[in-house]
């Protein structure tokens, strides 16, 4: 049965591959996917990095809901890739989906672009500093459709882009195991160079140039972006979609809710095993049977109603592979640690929205005649960035390489927990830069000068950009590298899906934050801890604090939950060599995160 199943593989990959005898994948598609990641961060990017300027200054939103627009968006782009994850998974591959959700994108970029060179799809200018007219229906119209085509083209680009550059790797080849973890480092890296010239000379564009044109070399690069991608079909690795995934996961659920009743057997040994059914979507090798959620297991108990001959597949709906059975187990496990961080999305969401209204009012001058523009801002935080995976990936794995013999020098918890740290102090640092800010306001008496600049230096907002962008280093990459790594190899699409859930989950968690503490810190003096239009009236760093409190308290969860975390159990590869080496890292991941 277990030749059956290769032999049907075979013949599968050749007709989705083609006759070529050439080996697919591999480091030769990586310009492919790099120049596509680079030309599309780009886009995106240069498109967002600057967009609270777009919507206070153009049209002439408050600052609260502009930041709340925001945020809502970034939330929606990061759920709907549970849309796109489902459809690559499911039916049309990651390549397909990639490619069409890249011009649906490019659709939404398109019309915000020409309404920001069309004079009459915006409000007028302002007449002097209050009298302003917020953008109408229409105009507000215009920018949620945009901005909802970009929601979808994320839903479609975000689990998949990750997933399928990984894919490119074999994993039953013994040489190419290591290489997945070096290229979520790159992926990384080309990522933070694009988003380094889109929040420098793409947002400097917009800011001195026009946001006609700002607007319009990002939607170039998405055009770019698609033509890079495409160029490289014949030389991708194209997994074949296996099914939903979902379904899968209901139907061990229902199955084993149908058996709750029965004993659990002795000897998982007994349990229903069938390598022909679950050779699709277990091409590196069958998940092994765990203890924990033991009821679970019952789905794979064979009974007489199950009727089963010699050959014939079961009901799903009723009996269920040990294989499918872990799937579950899988995702099920990965869902805590997931969800720990959600806190540093919210947190990491105001750089785009207060953190750059702070640094607005600082003064930017590098020369008498050039100040750079609030929202380059976060180059400070691309830079940090960059550096940190450097001198991760250069020096720190292999010092640490040497105390705990892993490939990848620390597992990625441990790599996620060290981000959550650095997190908390780059958000306690910014509540004590706010304290400076205001207080230089008021020596100066411009306390009640929202629009005139604060003679403080922005060098004193480098400190909590550059802390976050150390942090995304660590938790951002280590947080990749955990939902890839763990989850069933038919599911990535999906885990990647789980990772963008848990930034949308953040940007709403920050838009319920805003709203809760501006509604509820509002007294009947007009003063309010996150005022609409003058920053210097608020307590912007009471907020700050806030979600230093609130992410202390998700780092000891975070701690519990790595504690108890059980690794995807070992997989049983057809290739001894490929199996011994992923047990040995398997077993060193496990001793090291016990001694921690």
């Amino acid at each position: 049965m277990e030749e059956k199943s290769k032999n049907k593989i075979s013949e599968e990959e050749k007709q989705f591959h083609g006759s070529s005898s050439r080996p697919k994948g591999g480091l030769i598609t990586m310009p492919f996917i790099f120049a596509n990641e680079i030309c599309e961060k780009l886009a995106v990017v240069g498109f967002h990095a600057n967009m609270i300027s777009y919507l206070t200054t153009q049209l002439h939103l408050p600052l609260t809901k502009a930041a709340n627009t925001l945020t809502n968006f970034a939330g929606t782009s990061s759920l709907t890739p549970l849309l796109g994850a489902f459809v690559a998974d499911s039916f049309a591959g990651r390549f397909w989906t990639i490619t069409f959700a890249s011009i649906i994108y490019q659709i939404g970029m398109t019309l915000l672009t020409i309404s920001a060179i069309i004079p009459t799809l915006r409000p007028p200018p302002c007449k002097g500093e209050e009298v302003c007219v917020v953008a109408d229906t229409a105009q507000l119209s215009i920018l949620y459709i945009a901005l909802l085509l970009g929601a979808l083209g994320s839903g479609g680009i975000r689990p998949c882009v990750v997933a399928f550059g990984a894919d490119q790797f074999d994993e039953s080849d013994p040489k190419q195991t290591t290489k997945t973890w070096n290229y979520f480092n790159g992926y990384y890296f080309c990522m933070g160079a694009a988003n380094l010239v889109a929040v420098t000379v793409l947002v400097y564009i917009q800011d001195n140039v026009g946001w006609g044109l700002g607007l319009g070399l990002p939607t170039v690069a998405m055009f770019l972006s698609v033509i890079a991608f495409v160029g490289g079909f014949r030389l991708y690795r194209h997994l074949i979609p296996s099914g939903s995934p979902f379904t899968r996961l209901i139907q061990v659920a229902v199955s084993a809710f149908r058996k709750r009743k029965l004993r659990m057997v002795s000897d998982p040994t007994l349990l229903y095993t069938n390598d022909e059914i679950d050779a699709p979507i277990s091409l590196g090798g069958n998940l092994t049977h765990t203890k924990h959620m033991s009821f679970l297991d019952k789905a794979a108990i064979v009974t007489d109603e199950d009727n089963l001959k010699s050959g014939q597949i079961p009901n799903l709906w009723k009996l269920n592979t040990v294989h499918r059975v872990e799937e579950l187990k899988s995702v099920i496990r990965m869902g805590p640690i997931g969800a720990s961080g959600i806190l540093l999305i919210t947190a990491y969401a105001q750089q785009g929205t207060f953190s750059l209204q702070q640094a607005k009012t600082t003064n930017r001058h590098l020369t008498k005649s050039f100040q750079i523009p609030a929202g380059s801002m976060s180059v400070f935080t691309t830079v940090a960035m960059l550096s940190t995976i450097i001198f991760y990936d250069r020096f720190l794995v292999k010092i640490a390489r040497k105390f705990t013999g892993l490939e990848r020098g620390i597992t990625f918890l441990h790599r996620m927990g060290v981000g959550f740290v650095i997190s908390i102090i780059a958000t306690l640092v910014a509540g004590f830069v706010e304290i400076k800010r205001k207080h230089v306001a008021i020596e100066h008496g411009l306390l009640d000068k929202p629009h005139t600049m604060v003679p403080i230096s922005f060098l004193w907002l480098i400190p909590q950009y550059s802390l976050h962008g150390v942090a995304e280093a660590f938790m951002s990459i280590g947080h990749l590298e955990f939902f890839y790594d763990q989850a069933p190899e038919s599911m990535r699409s999906t885990a990647m899906a789980l990772f963008w859930m848990a930034i949308s989950i953040g940007n709403y968690v920050s838009t319920l934050l805003v709203t809760l503490v501006h509604k509820f810190s509002a007294k009947s003096d007009g003063s309010n801890w996150l005022p609409d239009n003058n920053l210097n009236r608020g307590k912007l760093e009471y907020f700050y604090w806030l979600i230093t409190l609130l992410q202390v308290v998700n780092l000891v969860y975070y701690l519990w939950c790595a504690k108890i975390y059980t690794y995807k159990p070992v997989q049983v590869h057809h290739s001894k060599e490929v199996n011994s080496s992923f047990r040995d890292e398997f077993e060193l991941s496990n001793r090291s995160l016990v001694d921690a």
